[in-house]
C-alpha cells in the first residue's frame, strides 16, 4: 500500500478548518476587545522614610561579615560552622528549592505540551456464525496550548518567580538570624564563665573573712552574730554556682545544636574575656534597609507576587482559547502502521457566563490579600527602622550605665576596705563592713552582666542593619540533591 498525495477535497477541508480557527480567534479578540486588566497598587511602604537615624554620625563601616569585627577566631570558627552545618538553614534551602520547582511548573503552562501515545486493540465478534477479528494499532502525537491573551499564565508565572525571590530572602534572613543567635549565645557563655570566676573568688574571700571573724570571736573581739552574718554571705555566694553551671552547659548544648551537632559535643570553646568593640558602625540612612534587610526584601516580593496573582484572577474572568493538535498513524497491524496517517487541529473558546459570583469573589479575595501584603511590607519596614534606632540608643545608654556601675563598684570596694580596717581596730561593729562587702560583690556580677548587655545590643544592631554576605551561603548548594 502506497501513500497518495492529498486529494482536492482533503485540501478544501484543511483550508476550511484553518479558516474556522481564524474566525474563532478573531471572535475571541472581538469579544474581549473592550476588556482591560488593570494593575493597581502602590510600590512605596505607605509612609515617608526618615532621612537619618536619631544618632546618625559618620563612622568607619563595619565588615560585611560583622562578627569578624569582634576579633575572635573562636567566634569566627563557630559562626562559619553554624552556617555550614545548621539544620535550620537546610530546611530554608529545601523550601527555596520547592518554590523553584513550583516556578518551573507555572512556567510550563506557558508553552505547548507534547504527548506521545501508542495503542493496540484486538476485538473478536460473531457475525453470521463466523468469528471476525478486528485489529487496531495507532501511534499519535498530541499537543495542547492555551493562548495567553490576557496574561493570566504570565502573571501566575511571574508570581511564582517572585515567590522564589521571597524564599531566597527567607534563607538569607535565616542565615542572618543564625549568625546573630550564635554570637549572642557565645557572648552569654563568656558572661557566665566570668561570673563563675567572680563567684569562686568571692567564695574564697568570704571564707577568709569568716576565718578572721571566728578567730576574733575566740579572742572575744567579735560576736556570734558577726559569724552568722558572714556565713550567710558565704552561703549566698555558693548558692549562685549551680544555676550558672547549669546555664553554662545549656549554652554549650545550644551552640552545638545550632551548628548541626548533638548536645554535649565539645566545640573547643575556651574563651572567657569579652571581645573589645569600637564605636558604633556606620548605619547609612533608613532607606538602605530596603535593600540590605532580607526580611524587607521578602515582604516586598510577597507584595508584588500578590499583585501578580490579582492580575491572574482578573484575567480568569475573560474568555480562554485552547488549541489542540493531533498527528499520528493508525492501521489494523504494525506492519502497515505508517501507510495511513491522520492529523487534526481544534480550537476551543470558553467563557464563564454564570458561576454564582465565585470568580468575582476570588478577585475580591486577591485584592484584600494584596492590601494585606502592602500593610505587611510597611510594617516590616517600620520594624526594621525601629530595631536600628533601639539598638543604637540602648547601646549608647548602656555604655553610660556601665560607667555608672563601675563607679559604684569602686566606691563600694573602697568603702568595704575602710570599714574592714575600722572593724579590725574595734572602732565599729561588723554590720557596715558587711553591707559594703555585699554591695561590692553584687556589683561585680552586675558589671559583667551590663557589659554582656552592651555587646548584645551591638549584635542586635548588626542584625538590624542586615547586609549582603548572606548571599554567599548559596554558593556550593546549587547542585545539591535531596537526601534520601
Amino acid at each position: 500500500m502506497r501513500n497518495h498525495p492529498p486529494s482536492a477535497s482533503t485540501l478544501d477541508r484543511n483550508v476550511s478548518t484553518l479558516t474556522f480557527l481564524g474566525v474563532l480567534l478573531f471572535t475571541a479578540v472581538a469579544i474581549t476587545s473592550c476588556a482591560h486588566v488593570a494593575e493597581e497598587g502602590r510600590s512605596d511602604p505607605g509612609f515617608p522614610m526618615p532621612d537619618t537615624y536619631s544618632l546618625y554620625e559618620e563612622t568607619a563601616p563595619a565588615p560585611d561579615r560583622w562578627w569578624e569585627g569582634f576579633g575572635s577566631e573562636e567566634l569566627n570558627t563557630l559562626v562559619e560552622g553554624a552556617l555550614k552545618g545548621s539544620l535550620t538553614l537546610r530546611q530554608a534551602y529545601a523550601r527555596l528549592e520547592q518554590s523553584r520547582a513550583l516556578a518551573v511548573q507555572a512556567g510550563a503552562d506557558r508553552v505547548p505540551d507534547l504527548d506521545l501515545g501508542a495503542s493496540a486493540s484486538e476485538t473478536r465478534r460473531n457475525a453470521d456464525g463466523e468469528t471476525v477479528t478486528d485489529s487496531s494499532r495507532s501511534l499519535t502525537l498530541v499537543t495542547a496550548y492555551e493562548i495567553d491573551f490576557w496574561g493570566r499564565l504570565r502573571s501566575e508565572h511571574q508570581a511564582a518567580l517572585l515567590e522564589v525571590e521571597a524564599s531566597q530572602d527567607d534563607l538569607c534572613t535565616a542565615a542572618l538570624t543564625l549568625a546573630s543567635e550564635v554570637t549572642l549565645k557565645w557572648l552569654e557563655l563568656l558572661s557566665v564563665r566570668q561570673q563563675l570566676e567572680i563567684l569562686d573568688t568571692q567564695i574564697e574571700t568570704n571564707r577568709t573573712i569568716l576565718d578572721l571573724i571566728e578567730l576574733r570571736y575566740l579572742k572575744g573581739a567579735a560576736s556570734a552574730l558577726d559569724i552568722y552574718q558572714q556565713r550567710q554571705v558565704l552561703a549566698e555566694s555558693m548558692a549562685g554556682i549551680p544555676q550558672l553551671e547549669a546555664r553554662r552547659q545549656t549554652l554549650l548544648n545550644d551552640l552545638a545544636v545550632l551548628t548541626g551537632e548533638p548536645p554535649r559535643t565539645d566545640l573547643g570553646l575556651r574563651a572567657v574575656a569579652f571581645p573589645e568593640v569600637g564605636s558604633l558602625p556606620e548605619t547609612g540612612v533608613p532607606a538602605d534597609l530596603l535593600a540590605r534587610r532580607p526580611d524587607v526584601r521578602a515582604a516586598g516580593h510577597e507584595l508584588f507576587a500578590a499583585r501578580s496573582q490579582l492580575r491572574a484572577a482578573r484575567a480568569d474572568r475573560l474568555p480562554s482559547v485552547n488549541l489542540t493538535a493531533t498527528a499520528g498513524f493508525r492501521a489494523d497491524g504494525w506492519g502497515n502502521l505508517f501507510d495511513s496517517w491522520l492529523a487534526s487541529l481544534a480550537a476551543n473558546l470558553s467563557l464563564s457566563l454564570f458561576n454564582a459570583g465565585a470568580i468575582r469573589a476570588e478577585v475580591t479575595r486577591r485584592e484584600w490579600i494584596a492590601d494585606e501584603r502592602l500593610a505587611t511590607y510597611g510594617q516590616t519596614v517600620l520594624t526594621a527602622i525601629l530595631e536600628v534606632e533601639e539598638a543604637m540608643i540602648n547601646e549608647v545608654k548602656q555604655v553610660e550605665y556601665i560607667q555608672a556601675q563601675e563607679s559604684r563598684l569602686k566606691i563600694a570596694a573602697d568603702s568595704y576596705r575602710e570599714a574592714l580596717q575600722r572593724y579590725r581596730k574595734g572602732l565599729i561593729d561588723y554590720l557596715p563592713a558587711l553591707e559594703s562587702l555585699i554591695s561590692a560583690q553584687r556589683l561585680e556580677r552586675t558589671v559583667v552582666q551590663a557589659r554582656f548587655d552592651r555587646l548584645s545590643y551591638r549584635v542586635k544592631l548588626h542584625r538590624a542593619l542586615g547586609g549582603t554576605w548572606m548571599g554567599e551561603i548559596m554558593e556550593g548548594k546549587e547542585n545539591r540533591s535531596p537526601q534520601r
